[in-house]
């Protein structure tokens, strides 16, 4: 957690498995957890989002086009500017919805 810039951490108990509910999910910025207790990785993701948002926080570049994908394709904010590889993902993900 403490190299982490961004990120959203899941922690269960030893010997559970994947469908049990995690002991916690929080959220963590620059090596500090900020948020925690969260009720799931959904919920998690909608505060990361939010806080990046409400402290105008750069993308880290390795999950630049993650983020980006949530920005433009499920916020739907900033969506007449895609990268490249947003737009191939646009196209692929409603390719598939209207056939």
């Amino acid at each position: 957690i403490q190299k982490a810039v961004m990120g959203i951490y899941v922690i269960r108990y030893e010997g559970t498995s994947i469908e049990d509910s995690p002991a916690d999910v929080g959220v963590v910025l620059e090596g500090e957890k900020v948020l925690q207790d969260l009720c799931s990785v959904p919920y998690a993701t909608a505060m990361l989002l939010g806080l990046i948002y409400g402290l105008n926080l750069s993308y880290p570049p390795e999950l630049r086009y993650t983020f980006e994908a949530f920005q433009k394709l499920f916020l739907e904010l900033d969506t007449n500017k895609l990268t490249n590889k947003v737009q191939a993902l646009k196209t692929k993900l409603f390719s598939d919805v209207f056939e």
